[in-house]
């Protein structure tokens, strides 16, 4: 069994961990959010929630890559606590939603934001029907995102690394860019002050179902915030190609997640300050739209328009179409070494184990690209953030129950850094998550149930791959 080389320091580990998480989802989200709770207090009280959920769940995960800086990340850490079965079902549940569900749906967005500038690529320009099935020039383009990135990173860990340095440190200062303007634009604008008074109002108050319990209403809200944070994992994916792992993993973890927390909660700061936070769905103008009513949920044009005027759906286009494509080539590259680790151990395609000549699993590549593509001509986004978020959700909780199953049962293994807060902040983070996902399970059972079903799905799969031997 061949290994790759460990080529990536901590720099390229902390632009992993927040290019990953880093796509299109904090210039869209919040709109539906304040749609949601009516508040921007709660809105914003969501996005730190989020923040400290993910920051809990990465001080856990720092320990588990100190002890275990192997590639496969969750799926070793699962395998070594609780045998093949519970790795094999999260790496199944990896492959046919949460990683290659979360790329089709970056690429979907990357594609509409094309779409601003160049307007062939549209949902309503249809290349393709049969019956009830389409292909627009959107998903097309989608797919060609999705290929164009799987071959450049076939061609050698070097290429992804440029990619995602160059592409991830872009859209941190463009980021940084719109806060700052926001914050000196907004604070003449004088909408902060009239956003933040303004009270707790379900979703049926703005003509959308009410969730009746402000608690409900949080938990579905939820969804769209840890949408936009989650992939900070994926670094543990790729742990087997990261020097000093031990101390890099933990770190850049830690520093990721740090970053993209504050960046986050600034942005929507800055949204409340340039714009109103609950408008009319017949409005007009972008003013009287407000936040919750933005064109098309696109929150960060509107707050730029109010700068801008109209060359912003320009300038927040190119800003998100970097923001995208760099979220996608990481999401690429460090997927395909979680399928590597698992064919490793005859737990997929075999011929996902195979290095090529560059030394990176170049069919592994291609096996997630092709299902990612299939997945981007069929399903909506809004359908796979849901079936994501959830499924990641619980295998979060499984994952991070390990500490206590390692701390009881190897409490010798070398630890180079141990979880802070621990038992208490690993604890913390599986009630909270826990939580979120029977609210969810309850309020939104149409999607997350899907995600629930494709997990157990896997059980039965596993056995096919297994018939000739017993689980673990």
């Amino acid at each position: 069994m061949s290994e790759p080389k460990r080529t990536l320091n901590l720099f390229d580990t902390v632009m992993l961990v927040s290019g990953s998480m880093i796509g299109s989802g904090i210039f869209i989200v919040s709109a539906d959010m304040m749609r949601v709770l009516g508040s921007p207090f709660w809105v914003l009280f969501c996005w730190i929630l989020s923040g400290v959920i993910t920051l809990f769940a990465a001080l856990s995960y720092g320990e588990l890559a100190g002890m275990m800086p192997n590639a496969g990340g969750q799926f070793i850490y699962l395998q070594r606590a609780y045998g093949k079965l519970t790795a094999f079902v999260y790496g199944w549940t990896v492959f046919t939603v949460i990683q290659t569900g979360v790329i089709a749906a970056v690429a979907v967005a990357f594609a509409r934001f094309v779409g601003v500038l160049i307007p062939f690529f549209d949902e309503q320009h249809i290349i393709f029907s049969f019956g009830g099935f389409t292909i627009s020039t959107t998903q097309l383009l989608g797919v060609t995102s999705i290929l164009f990135l799987t071959y450049l990173n076939t061609q050698g860990i070097n290429n992804g690394r440029i990619i995602q340095r160059v592409f991830t440190s872009a859209k941190i200062l463009a980021l940084f860019a719109v806060i700052i303007i926001g914050f000196i634009v907004g604070s003449k604008a004088g909408y902060w002050q009239q956003n933040i008074q303004l009270p707790f109002s379900p979703a049926g108050s703005a003509g959308s179902p009410g969730y009746g319990l402000l608690f409900s209403a949080i938990a579905v809200a939820l969804i769209g915030s840890l949408f936009s944070s989650d992939a900070w994992n994926n670094v543990t994916f790729i742990a087997g190609e990261i020097k000093e792992p031990q101390r890099n993993i933990p770190l850049g973890l830690l520093t990721g997640v740090l970053l993209v927390t504050l960046l986050y909660i600034l942005a929507n700061v800055a949204y409340f300050m340039l714009l109103p936070a609950m408008g009319d769905p017949t409005g007009t103008t972008i003013l009287e739209k407000g936040i919750a009513y933005a064109q098309n949920d696109r929150v960060g044009t509107a707050a730029m328009s109010a700068v801008f005027g109209n060359a912003a759906s320009y300038l927040m286009a190119i800003l998100i179409i970097i923001s995208t494509f760099g979220c996608n080539n990481g999401l690429i590259l460090s997927g395909s070494r979680l399928f590597k680790s698992m064919a490793d151990q005859d737990l997929f395609f075999k011929p996902a184990a195979y290095l090529n000549k560059h030394g990176v699993p170049s069919k592994a590549l291609w096996i997630q690209a092709v299902w990612a593509s299939v997945l981007c001509l069929s399903g909506s986004y809004g359908s796979l953030l849901d079936y994501c978020t959830f499924a990641s959700l619980v295998f979060y909780i499984i994952t991070i129950s390990t500490l206590f199953y390692f701390r009881k049962k190897e409490p010798n293994a070398l630890r180079p850094y141990k979880a802070f807060g621990y038992p208490v902040i690993p604890a913390l983070y599986i009630l909270i998550t826990l939580t979120i996902c029977i609210d969810l399970l309850i309020f939104k059972p149409q999607n997350t149930a899907w995600g629930l079903l494709i997990m157990c799905i896997g059980i039965p799969v596993f056995y096919l791959f297994n018939r000739s031997k017993k689980p673990e």
